[in-house]
């Protein structure tokens, strides 16, 4: 580096090394000072050397000043530099301030005992007291310094390129410079003096706060709601875990039943099959003992002794005769070794089921996961929900007397009732001919849409069918459900089941008067839910999963499933409406009073 600039020593025109400030504001080498006065050195400028006077404008000093280091000039030379060398020793730690925060010392007072500083010198770089003031007050060459209020930090003041003042502010990139990079980098720019720019900043300051209390406002209601949103899902979270787990020891105490049956029966065929083999082993254990005997004492008689000869004999002819014929042999079948087959059935039964369910779960998580910034998606809900969440995709229905079939009669555009006699109704196009059907108006093709129906009577079916299915069809592929254009939930009187191309799941919930069916036509879903006192309760959602299931054991698994992955997905490339199908003579059904209950929703909102 060369020794010009305002960071070079006066004296030696080298970088400034240890700097100290002088009152007059002016940097010099501790070094070259000391050797400049040699009876002033760093402990004092008294002795017989007279007053000292600053070697560049000749500013006097009263006796007994201490020069003292300039810190945040040598941490600036330091970082210029980028040298390595030891900072200097830390300065002593001044009393703590009465009024709170520690206002900024003087950097040319004595060490450990700097006064507060009244000002701040960009040009020196360090801050004085108003003792200390008085050359930048007095001295011609300093009253061009550029004085502000006391900075604690001046380095931030300063160009980290440059190392000079920050004086002008650029409109066009928003940022603080220093004249050489205005000169250099921003030239056509709008620059203006930081003064000039604050004064204009603060009469916007009152717009600026009042828009950052709105937002903070905006962001307090958001946060509030997400802390609800949290708080629902570490709730709905814990109930489930608990169902879960409670599911699970039904299941594993079930289990445990089963084990504790089979293996009582296994003991129980043991001991009957085995009390059964011992008798027969023991009587002919007996009964060769015996033979045993009479063949040995036969052979015993003396030869001469005709009596005995004739009574052994004979004894041995009757145990002989005892053990006529074969003894048992083994059993065939043992009936408790079927135990091992029954349980590897139930085995593989449960092993089918749990990768089954578990693969429709985690496929419903993975969408779940990619759709939750969806607000007003309905994927991330319980199975059991608040009913009012649905009531915002509220679509009311009103049936087209067009569609309707001439054994199905209209009461409005709310309800519907199958009858015996046939009723006149116009020709149409789109009327049924061979199913007792009716379609809702208006065709669905994007978003969320929520109706409920009110079953009053009979076996009916309830679902959606595509707005270009021929209604001419004959009954067996016109049916709603039976064909790849329709999908339906259907109460035959027993129970629920869900239907679509021709493949029918059953359902094990119990009747609910009030479905709610909901269609998620962005998600390619359609949900079934039980209505019941402001709770929606799942009955089945329909949707393709997201891996097809292509080996044979899946599809034998869940057919109905594996319909869904191949041709679900299909039904939502066409516009699709709400469809109604009364199968038994006396079915009955009304559309949901859902008008007020939006209404009501609506207000509380």
């Amino acid at each position: 580096m060369d020794g010009s600039g305002p960071f070079s020593c006066p004296i030696c025109l080298e970088p400034l090394r240890e700097p100290v400030t002088l009152p007059c504001g002016h940097n010099f080498c501790l070094a070259c000072l000391g050797a400049l006065w040699p009876h002033r050195g760093a402990g004092g400028a008294g002795g017989p050397g007279g007053a000292a006077r600053c070697p560049l404008c000749q500013e006097p000093f009263p006796d007994g000043l201490q020069l003292r280091k300039n810190h945040t000039l040598s941490e600036l030379l330091q970082l210029r530099q980028g040298s390595g060398s030891a900072p200097g020793p830390a300065p002593c730690a001044p009393e703590p301030w009465p009024g709170g925060e520690e206002p900024v010392r003087c950097d040319a007072c004595p060490e450990g005992a700097a006064l507060p500083a009244a000002l701040s010198c960009l040009s020196c770089l360090a801050s004085f007291c108003p003792a200390h003031l008085g050359p930048h007050e007095r001295s011609p060459a300093l009253r061009g310094h550029r004085l502000v209020p006391p900075l604690r930090r001046l380095e931030e003041s300063l160009c980290p390129r440059h190392l000079r003042p920050l004086e002008r502010y650029c409109r066009a990139e928003r940022m603080c410079l220093c004249e050489a990079c205005a000169a250099q980098e921003h030239q056509g720019h709008e620059l203006v003096p930081l003064e000039q720019e604050r004064a204009l900043q603060e009469a916007e300051q009152s717009k600026v706060l009042s828009a950052v209390e709105d937002r903070m406002d905006e962001l307090g209601a958001c946060i509030a709601q997400s802390r609800r949103t949290v708080a629902l899902i570490k709730s709905a979270a814990a109930a489930e875990r608990e169902r879960v787990s409670r599911l699970f020891a039904e299941a594993a105490a079930i289990l445990q039943g089963f084990q504790t049956e089979v293996l009582g029966f296994i003991e129980e065929g043991e001991a009957t099959m085995l009390g059964r083999s011992q008798g027969d082993l023991r009587r002919q254990e007996e009964q060769r003992s015996r033979l045993s005997r009479a063949r040995h004492n036969l052979s015993q008689v003396p030869e001469a002794d005709s009596v005995s000869f004739l009574q052994e004999l004979l004894a041995l002819r009757l145990a002989l005769e005892e053990g006529c014929g074969p003894g048992p042999g083994p059993p065939r079948e043992l009936s408790f070794t079927r135990s091992s087959q029954a349980v590897r059935a139930v085995r593989e039964l449960l092993t089918a089921t749990c990768a089954s369910q578990w693969e429709q779960l985690r496929g419903l998580g993975t969408e779940a996961d990619a759709e939750s910034q969806d607000p007003d998606s309905t994927n991330h809900l319980e199975s059991e929900a608040p009913r009012d969440y649905f009531l915002k995709f509220a679509y009311i229905v009103d049936l087209d007397s067009d569609t309707a079939d001439k054994y199905l009669q209209l009461f409005g555009t709310k309800g519907v009732k199958r009858v015996l006699c046939p009723i006149n109704y116009p020709e149409s196009p789109t009327r049924f001919t061979h199913c007792e059907q009716v379609l809702g108006e208006g065709a669905l093709d994007r978003g969320t849409y929520y109706w409920e129906v009110e079953i009053i009577e009979g076996w009916v079916s309830v679902g959606v069918m595509a707005e270009d299915f021929s209604p001419q069809e004959p009954y067996d592929r016109g049916r709603l459900g039976r064909n790849a254009h329709s999908c339906c939930l259907q109460w035959n009187g027993r129970s629920f089941s869900v239907w679509f191309h021709g493949l029918e799941a059953p359902l094990p919930h119990p009747f609910s008067p009030t479905v709610g069916i909901c269609l998620e036509y962005a998600d390619r879903a359609l949900a079934f839910y039980a209505v019941r006192d402001g709770k929606m309760n799942l009955l089945r959602r329909l949707k393709a999963s997201r891996a097809r299931r292509s080996s044979s054991l899946s599809s034998s698994i869940d057919p109905f499933q594996s319909r869904l992955d191949s041709h679900f997905a299909g039904l939502f490339t066409r516009r699709l409406k709400p469809a109604f199908f009364l199968e038994s003579v006396d079915a009955h059904l009304q559309m949901g009073p859902l008008k007020k209950s939006c209404i009501s929703v609506l207000k509380r909102r």
